[in-house]
């Protein structure tokens, strides 16, 4: 705690703020990970036989197979399901619904990866910011040194300065690979929730049938 605090403290301004960013950045990915996990962001087990089941024109039976699960798929397709039974519905006025109720889904689940992206892309260059400013203090240093310069003044300067980019690309790094990994489950769940109302919104059965 002592270096790490010791650190702050000679990187300056730019350190406080890229521990702040650190600390957040890390919120988001334990909040992402819980979200995911709690939402079941990968199942798909439930797909095949709610749409049999639909098929069959047994509506209420692949209702409930969806409402068993806490997943976004099963929900879209749940109001897929609700939206395609309702006769009142033409049938574009259905597809926009479900495509609406898909694309609210998809955002939801990238809920907080923006801001994850952001700090992704802010770290490096608050880092460097934080360098050059260093930089400049090493320098300064050397010029009221006058004729007195000694070697220890400009290394000291310099790997001080240079604390705030390393810094920055810790932080960056890892929130660059987490960001890539939370986008990809939410292309898989996209490609899965259009697999999925692609196969319901074909199915020969008769609107509105139930079980």
């Amino acid at each position: 705690m002592a270096v790490l605090l010791e650190w702050l403290r000679l990187g300056g301004p730019a350190m406080v703020v890229l521990a702040l960013m650190s600390v957040l950045g890390l919120t988001l990915v334990i909040v992402k990970l819980w979200d995911f996990s709690e939402r079941k962001i990968g199942a798909r087990e439930f797909v095949a036989p709610a749409l049999a089941a639909w098929e069959r024109g047994q509506s209420e039976h692949a209702l409930a197979a969806l409402a068993a699960s806490p997943s976004p798929l099963a929900a879209v397709v749940a109001q897929a399901m609700q939206t395609l039974g309702d006769a009142g519905l033409s049938e574009t006025q259905a597809r926009e619904r479900i495509e609406r109720s898909a694309l609210d889904q998809i955002e939801t689940a990238r809920t907080h990866l923006r801001t994850l992206d952001l700090i992704a892309s802010l770290a490096p260059l608050l880092g460097l910011l934080g360098s050059v400013l260093g930089m400049i203090d090493a320098f300064r240093a050397l010029e009221v040194a006058g004729d007195r310069v000694q070697p220890a003044i400009l290394f000291g300067g310099i790997w001080q300065a240079l604390l705030t980019t390393a810094a920055g690309l810790t932080i960056a790094i890892p929130a660059i690979a987490a960001v890539g990994y939370f986008e990809r489950r939410v292309e898989s769940l996209q490609q899965a929730m259009e697999s999925a109302l692609t196969q319901l919104m074909t199915t020969p059965r008769r609107r509105g049938t139930s079980a």
